[in-house]
């Protein structure tokens, strides 16, 4: 899966290259993010992308120290962006919880959403840049970035940006991009591989509410597209499968 996301990432950033001078991703931690990025670095093919024309944002941060093992862009760098020529000015990581904004995750969420609003341009449809592709982890309750069933992150319709906190996945504080926001997307990808996630993706995928099962409120302004392995795949009702898999 991983590799196949991938390969399908490297198409989508040169085709929005080539239609509008640069691209915009966002970037999902966890064990599915950060296997499509290890599979990217390897690729013969990743040289065909324009590194230096590329915009990364972050879905979701863990609020920790910065350069702290745990935090999404830390990973991010070691599997692949410190392996490619990007633009400094073009990569926007989350604020560490000793930043500029210490441990006040609110203002830290705060100034993240002022930075994604100075970069959205007239013709976007919120206050954050149409991104060309949003991944997006699906955790094993349903969670993406760092929305969780029920929390109220999940509930939020107005803000792009909130601080998490009493997340039941440790760290319990984090920032994360919002359902509005992840909206604003094209395209909206979900990454799920492995048996653990079989639950999640039948639930999501079944008509389950958003603040219940946050992975079924994520989707893209032009197309939602769901990355899944066989494991993954396994409890999915047999009416989602295209006819010529029945």
């Amino acid at each position: 899966m991983a590799k196949a996301a991938a390969a399908r990432l490297i198409t989508k950033i040169v085709d929005a290259q080539a239609a509008r001078g640069s691209a915009s991703v966002v970037l999902t931690g966890g064990r599915n993010g950060n296997g499509l990025l290890a599979a990217l670095a390897e690729s013969p093919a990743r040289d065909a992308v324009d590194w230096s024309r590329l915009d990364l944002w972050w879905g979701d941060e863990r609020f920790l120290p910065e350069g702290d093992p745990e935090r999404n862009v830390t990973q991010a760098r070691k599997a692949l962006l410190d392996a490619v020529p990007l633009d400094p000015k073009r990569v926007h990581p989350m604020a560490a919880s000793d930043g500029p904004y210490g441990t006040d995750v609110e203002a830290a969420a705060e100034a993240y959403a002022s930075e994604l609003a100075a970069a959205a341009r007239p013709e976007n449809h919120a206050s954050v840049p149409s991104f060309d592709v949003l991944l997006l982890g699906v955790g094993p309750d349903t969670h993406v970035a760092s929305l969780f069933p029920e929390l109220p992150g999940v509930r939020e319709t107005e803000r792009t940006v909130v601080g998490v906190r009493g997340a039941p996945k440790p760290p319990s504080t984090r920032i994360s991009l919002t359902l509005p926001a992840i909206r604003a997307a094209r395209e909206v990808w979900l990454l799920a591989a492995g048996e653990d996630k079989a639950k999640a993706a039948a639930i999501a995928l079944s008509g389950a509410g958003e603040i219940q099962a946050p992975a079924a409120g994520a989707y893209g302004r032009g197309r939602t597209l769901w990355l899944l392995d066989a494991a993954a795949a396994a409890q999915l009702p047999r009416g989602l499968y295209p006819p010529a898999s029945a």
